[in-house]
Formats: structure tokens, C-alpha cells, sequence
């Protein structure tokens, strides 16, 4: 038998099938990040006015119609409407102009990503400037010494969805892509629980009383982790009951190409372009970021979305693998697995 004839019999069409799936993945890994994080600007942040009417219809016409529509102004009646607006997370930033003197004072909240307050900063300054007056930036909430750039939050949510997919894989792989019948398929979902509930614990132990990277509720952390953890791991499982092997990279689609990019972590929401701005809310690492971040610099507040978020993908995840346990396997799903 010659070389050429052992390839062919080793190579089998779904082994083929697979190795082009992957090329398929590392090719969306590389559009989807790049894509997201190469150029980013702000667009339509949400920012306050605080002025004396008719300066404040003048300013926000001003700053509606700047070239690339980087900001999405509106007025509020004073500033510490602002600064609650801002704690709520409702808007990114506010200019309070002082008509009593030539500086102004600029409100931000780097605690909600450092970069969009440093480009808010800059935007501000140049604007001011060019009405010959001066700007002091506050930071209402901001972010902790040790969490350089903000991004703490986004690096724990990632561990935490890195966990949540491994784990569930390792139980597939383990045991078969699909449980045998709905016990198994309960206990499979019993032990990713028990498994999440580690490891929100672990990940809310590290970045607060370990490292101190994260200020906030150590408890609130370890629900948030349980939750990411069992949403993405719950659904990989269904993705694996619904396709095999394939769900894994499916999982790695979902969470890791889509999800990462998306999530607001190197660049918050309102810099990334429209789609991946559009997706990162709704998926678990967009919505994970935003829960941690409220936590740790918002005083948990605007977290009700991003926890509907996490619940539904985990029922989801539930109802879809146990269903799938319960369906009476097809001839060929019940032969063995080959490469």
C-alpha cells in the first residue's frame, strides 16, 4: 500500500469536514477581532448638557452635528441629575458649563472603560477649546488603581466562559456528545452547576481579596461567575447534544469569535462598530462584562438586563439538553464516534 493510499484511509470525509470547520473558525477569529478592534471611535455616546437654556440648545446642536457623529447629546436640569444619570448608567458623560467663569467641568466614569473616558476627555478639550474656554475632567466612578485600563472586569468574565465551555466539553467528551436519557442528562447539568458555582467563587476570591483588582461585593461577584458559568456551559452542552463534536466549535463560535470582541472589554460599546455593538449586549461575555463592571464601579446598578441575558441562554441551555437526552437516538447516532 503506498503512502498516497494511507492518507486516503486515514483522512475520512469527516475528518476533512472537521479540519475545515477549524480553518473556518481561525478565519472568523481573526475577521471578527480585527474587525471590532482595529479602528475604534465613538458613536453616539450618550452625554449630557448642563447650561443655561439657550447655551444648552446651542451646545448640544454643536455637539449632534460633529463630524462622525461621536456624540448623542442631550440636556438634563443640573449636575447632580448627571452624576446620578451616569451611576445608573445611562449616559457616559456631561458637561457642565459654569457661566460665571472660562472652565467648565466634564464628567466621565472610567470605571466603565478607561479608553471611552480618556476619548471623551479629548473630544471635550478640543470643543472647549475652540470656544476659547477650558475644561477640568471628575471622574464620578472611577476605576481602581489596580485595574489598569478597566479591563479586569472583562479578563474575569472571560475566565469564567473559558471554564464554563471547557468544562461542559470535557463532560461530552467524556461521556458521549448526547446524555444516554434525562437522568443523565440531569446529572450532567447537576455537576456544571456544582462546577459553576467553584468557579464563580473562585474567580470572585482572585480579583477582589487576592489581587484587589476588582473593588465590590465578593458575593455579588461569586452570583454573577455562577451565572456566566452555567449559561455558557449549559449551552455548549445543548450545542453539543443538538450536533456532536461540532458544538464544541459552535460554543467556541458563540462565546470566543462573537462574544469576546463584542463584549465591551479592550473597547466599551459605544466604540465598536454598529454590529458587533448590536451583538455584545445579548450575548454571555457582553453581558457579563456589563454585570461586573456595575458591580465593581456602579453600585450594582443597570444589571437587571444583563442577568435576563445570562438566565435565558442557561434555560435555554437546560431545556434544549434535556430534551435532546429524551429523544430516542437515530441508528447512526448510536454507532460509535470515529475520526
Amino acid at each position: 500500500m503506498t503512502f498516497l493510499d494511507e492518507v486516503k484511509n486515514a483522512v475520512t470525509p469527516r475528518a476533512a469536514l472537521l479540519v475545515i470547520g477549524v480553518l473556518a473558525l481561525q478565519l472568523l477569529f481573526i475577521a471578527s477581532y480585527v474587525g471590532a478592534l482595529h479602528d475604534p471611535k465613538p458613536k453616539d455616546v450618550p452625554f449630557a448638557v448642563i447650561a443655561p437654556e439657550q447655551a444648552a440648545a446651542r451646545l448640544v446642536e454643536q455637539l449632534g452635528g460633529l463630524p462622525g457623529e461621536p456624540l448623542d447629546p442631550r440636556t438634563v436640569a443640573d449636575e447632580a441629575t448627571a452624576r446620578r444619570q451616569i451611576m445608573n448608567r445611562e449616559i457616559d458623560g456631561a458637561l457642565v458649563v459654569d457661566p460665571a467663569s472660562n472652565t467648565d467641568t466634564l464628567l466621565v466614569a472610567s470605571g466603565g472603560g478607561t479608553v471611552l473616558s480618556s476619548a471623551l476627555t479629548a473630544l471635550t478639550t478640543k470643543i472647549e477649546a475652540s470656544r476659547q474656554r477650558e475644561v477640568r475632567t471628575v471622574d464620578v466612578a472611577p476605576a481602581s488603581p489596580q485595574d489598569f485600563d478597566g479591563l479586569s472586569a472583562f479578563y474575569l468574565v472571560v475566565g469564567w466562559c473559558v471554564g464554563g465551555y471547557l468544562c461542559a466539553s470535557i463532560l461530552a467528551i467524556s461521556a458521549g456528545s448526547r446524555p444516554a436519557n434525562g437522568q443523565r442528562g440531569v446529572i450532567r447539568l447537576g455537576v456544571m452547576a456544582l462546577y459553576s458555582i467553584a468557579g464563580g467563587i473562585g474567580g470572585a476570591v482572585i480579583v477582589g481579596p487576592i489581587l484587589g483588582a476588582l473593588p465590590g461585593s465578593v458575593m455579588a461577584f461569586w452570583g454573577l461567575g455562577t451565572l456566566v458559568v452555567f449559561a455558557v456551559g449549559a449551552i455548549t452542552l445543548a450545542l453539543q447534544a443538538l450536533t456532536g463534536i461540532v458544538g464544541i466549535g459552535l460554543a467556541v463560535l458563540l462565546v470566543v469569535i462573537a462574544g469576546n470582541p463584542s463584549a465591551g472589554g479592550a473597547f466599551p460599546l459605544a466604540m465598536l462598530p454598529p454590529f458587533w455593538e448590536a451583538i455584545g449586549p445579548a450575548l454571555p461575555p457582553g453581558a457579563g462584562t456589563w454585570a461586573a463592571r456595575s458591580i465593581a464601579y456602579f453600585e450594582g446598578n443597570a444589571m437587571t438586563g444583563s442577568f435576563l441575558v445570562l438566565a435565558a441562554w442557561a434555560v435555554a441551555g437546560c431545556v434544549i439538553t434535556l430534551v435532546m437526552a429524551l429523544r430516542r437516538p437515530t441508528n447512526a447516532e448510536s454507532r460509535p464516534v470515529g475520526v
